[in-house]
């Protein structure tokens, strides 16, 4: 059985993540997404990243600590291309807790590797006690 985390309002979490053709392709087969700008190359050789396979990149932060969105809100702010590493931050903004759970918000951004920022972002959900 999990024992319960320590949330606290300001905690931070990190992950970067190098997207590669073979990403945008996967996803494209995946999601059956293939706009033109994801499926062919432009002039530099890059394809333009699914939005919502940069939004992977909090997914994984909340992954790793089992948390159960119930509400996610993404802006994408300027497009990612393959070849570029994505660095994601996410603080938590809010923690309830109630018996069995704790409530929590978290909000943040993705940043290219030029420091630009990419995307910002928004959760609600809860992470149970003991796992699901």
């Amino acid at each position: 059985m999990k024992r319960e985390r320590a949330f606290q309002v300001g905690d931070v979490s990190a992950v970067e993540r190098r997207f590669t053709d073979e990403d945008v392709l996967e996803f494209q087969r995946i999601s059956g997404d293939a706009g033109r700008h994801h499926a062919q190359p432009d002039a530099q050789g890059r394809r333009v990243v699914h939005g919502l396979l940069t939004a992977t990149l909090p997914t994984r932060l909340g992954g790793e600590i089992d948390f159960l969105a119930r509400e996610m809100q993404f802006e994408f702010l300027r497009p990612v291309f393959t070849g570029d590493t994505i660095r994601c931050e996410a603080t938590i903004t809010e923690v309830a807790r109630e018996p069995g759970r704790v409530r929590l918000a978290m909000r943040g951004g993705c940043w290219n590797q030029d420091g630009k920022e990419v995307m910002r972002f928004q959760a609600r959900g809860v992470v149970l006690d003991g796992g699901a």
